[in-house]
């Protein structure tokens, strides 16, 4: 087991990944930029390292000083959590190159479920149902684009290979607005992620997003865990996640679930991952696989009993699972809120100091914050201060428990999306389930782009 693990990230996943490492008897190293000094996480670490200024482009993306302060500290691995450099393979290769172990999958996996039109080819070959689309990157032709199309059926999505977050994807409804649809999508592609190029995917009306996550050691072992249901959406972006989805077939998420165990021990993949899907019809959609721990984990973590931090550190240590598929249970159901420091209704970022804070407690209730009364919201990074999570024997206990928290949350100074939550908890599309990511955006009434 390690003896010093660097956390490579910020906010709420800095502090859960140390909290998760002090339970193991690990050590921990937290890097922080200048605005994040007196963060809550960097006081509690055993060593911390500034590694630059503000802008996250010179501290949290800067690799040759997460790479220095893992050296300086004589840390054995590197956890970073999720955004910023979880996803890049690049980094990865820097950290294993450096005599460290990077806590996730190997580069090269990285690499190919990051491009968009390997991971759906890898899937394919392990037998994962996929959206109907390209035989991979689409060709330059515009009368073969237009030939694709047509066998797909409108509406179909142009999507970057490189893309992700929402970004670099665009609806086409028409065969007249194809082709600058897909020139323009390229262009956008380049200049966003360096690799022009996309692929085409038949456009569902109105899916639900359902993920299922995965635990793969480095012996041939892999586990899914049940699914979440993330529909709850603006702008491709998640607000609200719970497990297991509403409605949900046991049988076809076995049946789902165990094409994705598969296809981890096809491509030889190396702890936590995710993989997402669109659901409509009773028909799984395969659309990315996201190679680190998810921001919504804790959802699946209460409902299996497994902490999923605590096994990306054990798996990349070199153990192997303490347990096999038939041992796992899902038990209850579990709901996450994700508590930003925005406009409620607008989503606009709301960053400055927290005068009035007070968080929820009673059974089954969960908070993962890094926040705390005077804490200052910087401007710099994403606006999410924290998570609620509630959990029962049943979804509508669930939901009754999360209704009475967020009536006990108080957060002032600030703007805060938890009137939002609070609102969903007594909707009443959400309390009958199944609601597609569309749902949100037609509810508040804004546009998805």
């Amino acid at each position: 087991m390690f003896e010093k693990v660097l956390i490579a990230n910020r906010g709420e996943i800095a502090l859960r990944v140390q909290r998760a490492c002090r339970e193991l008897g690990i050590k921990t190293v937290a890097v922080h930029s200048e605005a994040d000094r007196e963060a809550k996480y960097v006081k509690l670490a055993d060593e911390s390292v500034c590694i630059g200024p503000a802008p996250s482009s010179q501290s949290y993306l800067n690799v040759p000083a997460v790479i220095s302060a893992a050296e300086v500290t004589d840390a054995q691995a590197i956890h970073p959590g999720y955004g910023f450099l979880s996803e890049n393979a690049d980094f990865a290769e820097r950290v294993e190159q450096s005599g460290f172990v990077f806590i996730g999958p190997r580069a090269e996996t990285i690499r190919l479920m990051g491009d968009k039109v390997s991971a759906k080819d890898a899937m394919k070959k392990a037998g994962v149902p996929c959206v109907p689309g390209s035989d991979g990157a689409l060709p330059d032709d515009p009368a073969e684009i237009i030939r694709i199309a047509r066998d797909i059926g409108y509406p179909v999505i142009i999507k970057a290979a490189g893309g992700g977050g929402g970004r670099g994807m665009r609806v086409v409804h028409t065969e007249a607005a194809l082709i600058a649809s897909v020139n323009m999508t390229k262009g956008e592609a380049q200049a966003a992620f360096g690799n022009p190029v996309v692929y085409m995917e038949k456009f569902l009306e109105q899916p639900r997003h359902i993920e299922i996550q995965v635990l793969s050691d480095q012996h041939g072992n892999a586990v899914y865990l049940g699914e979440r249901d993330c529909s709850m959406q603006r702008r491709h972006q998640k607000v609200l996640e719970e497990a297991p989805a509403p409605g949900l077939n046991a049988r076809l998420r076995d049946k789902v679930g165990a094409r994705c165990a598969d296809a981890c021990r096809r491509i030889n993949y190396r702890g936590a991952g995710t993989f997402e899907f669109l659901f409509e019809n009773g028909e799984f959609y395969f659309i990315e696989m996201n190679t680190r721990v998810q921001v919504e984990h804790p959802v699946t973590e209460m409902i299996t009993g497994i902490d999923i931090v605590q096994q990306q550190i054990l798996i990349a240590a070199g153990e192997k699972l303490a347990f096999r598929q038939k041992d796992i249970e899902l038990r209850g159901h579990a709901i996450e809120c994700r508590i930003n420091a925005e406009d409620p209704y607008t989503f606009v970022p709301s960053p400055g100091r927290i005068t009035t804070f007070h968080m929820p407690g009673g059974p089954g209730i969960r908070v993962d914050t890094h926040a705390y009364q005077n804490y200052l919201v910087p401007p710099h990074y994403d606006s999410m201060i924290g998570k609620l999570i509630a959990y029962g024997d049943t979804r509508e206990q669930a939901i009754a428990r999360m209704r009475i928290a967020l009536s006990e949350m108080v957060i002032e100074g600030i703007k805060t999306n938890v009137d939002l939550h609070r609102d969903l908890m007594v909707d009443a599309a959400f309390h009958q389930g199944s609601t597609s990511i569309h749902y949100l955006e037609h509810k508040l009434g804004i546009s998805s782009k």
